[in-house]
C-alpha cells in the first residue's frame, strides 16, 4: 500500500508531498486508522538516560517541526518522537525548492533552514496532543542571531521547553544555519554546553524531575575532532549524544541528479559515516547512551547500526522511502538481535 502512495507522492514537488503526507496521516489519525498503518505495536522495553522507551525505534527530528503532527506519527508504533528542530522566533527558512529526492541511493537533500513558527508554537501544540508516548524536543538557534550570542537562543528554547520534553536536543550540526557547526568544536562548544547544563540543572530541581539533554553532532569530524567532542560531552555530564546529522559529503552520490544540490544529505549515504562516528564515540565513552540515525532504511540496517554503537535507532529518509512498515521491521529486528 505505501509503495503505491509514494509513487504518487513522488510525481509532486518534495516538500509539497511532503506536507500532503503530514496531513493525509492527520486525517487517517483521526479516523481512528493511522495505528494500524505501522503494524503491531513493538514492545521492547529499554531504559536509557533514565527514561523507559518502549522500544528502541524514534522517529528523528526535522520531520514534524512544529510538533503539529504529533500525535498521528506517535500512533505509527515508534517508541520516541523528536520533534523540532525548534528556535525562539518563528522563521521562514531558506527559500524553496530546498528539499530535494535521490532515489537512486534512497536519499534526500535539504536545506530548510529551520523553518519552524517559534518555540511558543510548539509548546502550545505539545501541551494540546494526547500523546502518551517519549518526546524529545530539538532547539537550535535563530539565522538572525549571531553565533557569538547562540547560547542566548538556546537557552530561550531550554526554559519555554523544560517543563514538556522528556529529553530535550541542542542541535549544533545542522549545514544549513552559517556558522551552526563552529559550535561543535573547542571553547564554544564548552561554553554552550556548559551553560546549558547549568540552566538544566536549574530547571530539574526546581521540577523535580530530571530532563535528560542530548546533543547532536554532525559525521563530517575527524578522529581528533570526535575525541575532543567526547571530553567536551564528559566534561559537561551530557546524558546521550545523536549521531548524526546530515553530511556535506557528495563522494556516494557524484554524477546523480540533484546530487549538486547545496544542503545536508541523508539517507543511505550517511550510513557508514555515522557508523564510523558511533564507533569511535563509544570507544571513548563507553557508558554514554547513544542514539544513531543516519541510512536505516531496513531491519538489518538497524542491526548494524546498534552493533556500531547506539542504544538506540531513529529513521528519518528511511521512513519517507519506506513507509510506517520500517518501524516495526526495525523494532522486531533489534528485539530479536538481543536475544540469546
Amino acid at each position: 500500500m505505501y509503495s503505491l502512495a509514494r509513487s504518487l507522492l513522488f510525481r509532486l514537488e518534495a516538500e509539497k508531498a511532503h506536507g500532503l503526507a503530514l496531513s493525509t496521516l492527520d486525517m487517517a489519525h483521526r479516523a481512528g486508522l493511522a495505528r494500524h498503518l505501522g503494524g503491531t505495536p513493538v514492545s521492547d522495553p529499554v531504559t536509557r538516560m533514565g527514561l523507559e522507551f518502549p522500544n528502541r525505534v524514534g522517529l528523528a527530528a526535522g520531520l514534524d517541526k512544529n510538533a503539529d503532527h504529533l500525535e498521528a506519527l506517535g500512533a505509527l508504533g515508534f517508541g520516541c518522537v523528536e520533534v523540532g528542530t525548534v528556535t525562539p522566533r518563528a522563521q521562514s527558512g531558506n527559500p524553496q525548492p530546498r528539499l530535494f529526492r535521490l532515489p537512486q541511493q534512497g536519499a534526500i537533500i535539504n536545506r530548510m533552514g529551520f523553518n519552524n513558527a517559534g518555540v511558543d508554537h510548539l509548546v502550545e501544540r505539545v501541551r494540546r496532543a494526547r500523546f502518551p508516548g517519549v518526546l524529545g524536543i530539538n532547539i537550535g538557534k535563530n539565522l538572525t542571531t549571531p553565533v557569538e550570542q547562540a547560547v542566548d537562543d538556546y537557552l530561550y528554547c531550554l526554559r519555554h521547553v523544560h517543563a514538556h520534553a522528556h529529553y530535550i536536543t541542542v542541535n549544533v550540526s545542522s549545514p544549513n544555519t552559517p556558522g551552526l557547526r563552529d559550535l561543535q568544536f573547542g571553547e564554544q562548544l564548552n561554553r554552550l554546553l556548559g551553560t546549558l547544563r547549568e540552566a538544566g540543572s536549574r530547571l530539574d530541581q526546581a521540577a523535580g524531575r530530571r530532563v535528560p539533554l542530548a546533543v547532536k553532532i554532525a559525521p563530517d569530524m575527524s578522529e581528533a575532532e570526535v575525541d575532543t567532542l567526547a571530553h567536551c560531552l564528559q566534561a559537561n555530564d551530557i546524558d546521550a549524544v545523536i549521531a548524526t546529522n546530515t553530511t556535506l559529503s557528495r563522494e556516494a552520490v557524484a554524477g546523480l541528479p540533484n546530487a549538486e544540490e547545496a544542503g545536508g544529505l541523508s539517507g543511505r549515504p550517511v550510513f557508514e559515516p555515522s557508523n564510523t562516528i558511533l564507533r569511535v564515540l563509544r570507544g571513548h565513552l563507553p557508558d554514554l547512551p547513544m542514539i544513531g540515525v543516519g541510512g536505516i532504511d531496513s531491519g538489518d540496517a538497524a542491526v548494524t547500526k546498534q552493533r556500531a554503537g547506539a542504544d538506540l535507532v531513529q529513521l528519518y529518509s528511511g521512513f519517507i522511502y519506506r513507509g510506517p512498515g520500517l518501524i516495526g521491521e526495525c523494532a522486531r529486528a533489534l528485539q530479536a538481535a538481543k536475544s540469546p
